[in-house]
Order: C-alpha cells, then sequence, then structure tokens
C-alpha cells in the first residue's frame, strides 16, 4: 500500500524545515507522497513554490503536491476559485463558520482538525453528512496531540475521537496527517496508523487512512489536470 502525508508545513508558511529536508525525511519513512499545506500571499507565489516543488520531487525521489490551507472563509471561497491551479485544498478548522463552510464546499478536499483549540468537537452530524456528500475528508491531525499539554491532551484525544465515530455513521473519509512543521515532527505511516487505531480506529482502517483515502484524493489530482475535467463531478465526455 501506497502511503500519503498530506498536511506539512515548510519554512513558507510557518514551518521550520526546507520543502527539500520535508521531503527527503518523508521519503526514508516510506512515504510515497507529501503535500505541502501552504498559506496564500498571492498568484506569484504560485508560481515560486511550483518550481521549487519540481526542482526537490526530482531530487528526493517522491511526489510532491502543493497545497493551501485557508485561513477564513473569505480566503477559502478565493481559492476555491482558482482551485485548478494548485493540487490540494485544505481548509483550516476550528472556527464553527469555517468548518461549516469547509464542508459544504465540494472544491476542499481536507478540512483539517475541525475540533482546534476549542472545547467540542466543532462538527455535527449535519456537518458531516454535507462533508461526505461533497467528498471532503476529515482530519484526525497528529501534532494536535503531540503539542498538547497534559491538562488539554486528554481532552483533545476525546473530541477527535467522537468526530471520527461521526464521520463513520456517515460515511465521511478520514485522513490521518502528521500536520508537521518540521522534518523532526514527521511520523512513519506505522506510527499514525497506531494513532488512529488508539482513537477508535481498526488497524487496518487507519492504514487506509493514509493510503487508501488519501490516495482517492491524489488519483483526484491527476483527475483535475485533465482538459476533459469541469468540476467536482463534472467532466467532459467525448
Amino acid at each position: 500500500m501506497q502511503f500519503f502525508d498530506l498536511h506539512v508545513h515548510s519554512a513558507f508558511s510557518g514551518g521550520e524545515s526546507s520543502i527539500e529536508q520535508l521531503a527527503t525525511r518523508a521519503k526514508q519513512l516510506g512515504y510515497s507522497g507529501i503535500c505541502f499545506a501552504e498559506y496564500f500571499k498571492n498568484e506569484n507565489q504560485i508560481k515560486e513554490l511550483k518550481e521549487e516543488i519540481q526542482k526537490v520531487e526530482e531530487k528526493a525521489g517522491i511526489e510532491i503536491f502543493l497545497g493551501f490551507e485557508a485561513r477564513n472563509v473569505k480566503e477559502l471561497n478565493y481559492l476555491a476559485k482558482i482551485r485548478r491551479r494548485f493540487d490540494i485544498l485544505l481548509a483550516r478548522g476550528g472556527d464553527l463558520k469555517m468548518n461549516k463552510e469547509a464542508c459544504e464546499t465540494p472544491e476542499v478536499d481536507i478540512l483539517t482538525h475541525p475540533e482546534y483549540e476549542r472545547r467540542d468537537q466543532g462538527l455535527n452530524h449535519v456537518l458531516v453528512k454535507e462533508a461526505a456528500k461533497n467528498n471532503v475528508d476529515i482530519e484526525v491531525n497528529f501534532r494536535e496531540i503531540l503539542m498538547a499539554s497534559k491538562k488539554t491532551r486528554a481532552n483533545v484525544m476525546s473530541n477527535i475521537a467522537k468526530n471520527i465515530k461521526l464521520a463513520r455513521k456517515y460515511n465521511a473519509e478520514i485522513v490521518i496527517c502528521s500536520g508537521a512543521i518540521s522534518e523532526w515532527e514527521l511520523r512513519d505511516p506505522i506510527v499514525l496508523s497506531s494513532f488512529g487505531n488508539l482513537l477508535g480506529l481498526e488497524l487496518d482502517t487507519a492504514e487506509e487512512a493514509i493510503g487508501k483515502n488519501a490516495g482517492k484524493i491524489v488519483e483526484e489530482i491527476k483527475k483535475r489536470k485533465s482538459e476533459k475535467w469541469i468540476m467536482p463531478g463534472v467532466k467532459v465526455i467525448t
């Protein structure tokens, strides 16, 4: 099975390691692909990042995808409009309005940590049903647990487990990501799948959250690059 880590931040987006350092480490850990979730600044940024990624991809020998993580609803709506210019659209979860908008937007690939900095889980059955309908994956973020203090870790884990249960009940896909901002925060697929297992997923289902489910997003990337692709669920048939 191929494994993908689809939420990693490089030095371009507040991270501590370069794209090359992260890609090289991901390859060593056994990943087939990695997505750098950048924060959008301007149109020239896309071109610069694509050029950097192309150079590193050839050197590191791993598939590298360009993602943008929207930080608010306005940014999300703009990125949805220029969706075909990059590979993966992530929506930064936590805020209820953002969670709702992300679940209702078919252009979104991943809703990241919907419970982020919340006392509750940030999702309900209505939103999860929307996510399932629009093929928006719900993220389980390892770094959120890694960086939590002892006082908050139990609450964070409980909320993630509740979201996993909701996603499974209403057939929304789950992806497990490292959320790493440093090459040393990357974790191999075995660690991440064990993490998912700890939070309520069967081990094979946890492996699919890094492999099969993430792989579906990668397949969709390739479809979007086709001239026949129009929008999610719509393509030209000749």
